[in-house]
């Protein structure tokens, strides 16, 4: 169970691009054309590239005039692994036909921050890649309604993108203290259950994606619950890029084995009247990839937020202050 008041009541209650081009053991001419087609399938709430072919290749064995290619995506600022699918490897040929379907479970709004970055890689014997060309699509700008833009299309391979262009740009920090909070029970020693308290205080430097307007918001979930009934939220904070929330979070039935399992996950957002953009987010937890046994995406917390959520467990009764840095996220979906 959980609820949320603002702080002032708290008293009374006591989510890789350098390895986009990483292992590239080659320096061959970028030429030749990739053919692809992209779709959201809003039922599935999946992204679908069907990458059919490429033509015209340059060939990694000159001598013999073919290679060895498949094709690489990446769904950009996300430096993770989980952001990166690959077709099979066609061999001999400079003119590999794939006709697969990559795919990333993803939310539209956060689809809407990114861009795809396709790339054809040369795998030679040693298993090392060698780069043969690129293509990169702007998907904030894109436009899903056109069924023109789900059809299959040419699109000329090209030189890397410098690295600073790769780089995740800065989405701001958030202000925030946790604690947990365990509640004895008569005549017993040990707590069975506790509270844990999630204080958003403020974010600082938000990224103004649509103009100089921002009226911004933040989500909380405590995963692996994924019910919609657990999930909070902030009021909207508008015109500035420096919201201050004041709010805190809370959220009960937790043992303390059960803080080794869970990750609280903080979701920022600027609200529209048609739709919400992601902003960034943050995901705090013990980031060991596993919850209950289970290996899981969203336990990936950065060396940062695992500090905080370990000096929370070790301090009870005892808010924990930090100001991390907001973050791509892959959401975990939310159930019903």
């Amino acid at each position: 169970m959980s609820k949320s008041v603002p702080a002032f009541l708290q008293d009374e209650v006591s989510g890789s691009v350098m390895s986009v081009y990483s292992g590239d053991f080659g320096n061959l001419e970028v030429k030749g054309n990739i053919q692809f087609a992209v779709d959201y399938v809003d039922s599935l709430k999946e992204l679908h590239i069907f990458v059919a072919q490429c033509k015209d290749l340059a060939a990694a064995d000159a001598k013999k005039q073919r290679s060895d290619p498949y094709v690489k995506t990446y769904l950009l600022p996300d430096k993770g692994k989980m952001g990166k699918k690959k077709t099979l490897v066609v061999k001999k040929t400079l003119n590999p036909v794939y006709n697969e379907i990559l795919r990333y479970k993803i939310e539209k709004e956060i689809l809407k921050t990114q861009k795809l970055n396709l790339s054809v890689w040369h795998r030679d014997t040693f298993k090392r890649n060698s780069f043969l060309g690129e293509v990169e699509l702007d998907l904030e700008t894109w436009d899903w309604d056109n069924k023109q833009n789900k059809q299959l299309k040419w699109y000329p391979l090209k030189r890397k993108t410098a690295p600073v262009a790769l780089e995740a740009e800065n989405r701001g920090e958030m202000k925030l203290a946790l604690q947990y909070v365990p509640e004895p029970i008569p005549d017993k020693k040990l707590p069975t259950t506790g509270e844990v308290h999630i204080w958003v205080k403020e974010c600082l430097d938000l990224p103004l994606l649509r103009g100089s307007h921002l009226n911004s918001f933040v989500k909380c979930t405590i995963l692996p619950d994924t019910s919609r009934k657990s999930r909070q939220k902030t009021r909207a904070v508008g015109k500035t890029n420096n919201p201050v929330f004041n709010h805190t979070m809370v959220y009960d039935g937790f043992r303390p084995e059960d803080l080794m399992e869970a990750c609280v996950e903080l979701t920022v957002w600027d609200h529209h009247k048609l739709t919400n953009q992601f902003l960034g987010g943050l995901r705090i937890g013990f980031g060991t990839g596993k919850s209950y046994g289970t290996e899981v995406d969203w336990m990936d917390s950065t060396s940062e937020e695992v500090a905080l959520w370990e000096k929370m467990v070790k301090s009870p009764n005892t808010w924990i202050e930090a100001t991390l840095p907001l973050r791509m996220l892959l959401i975990a979906k939310i159930s019903k």
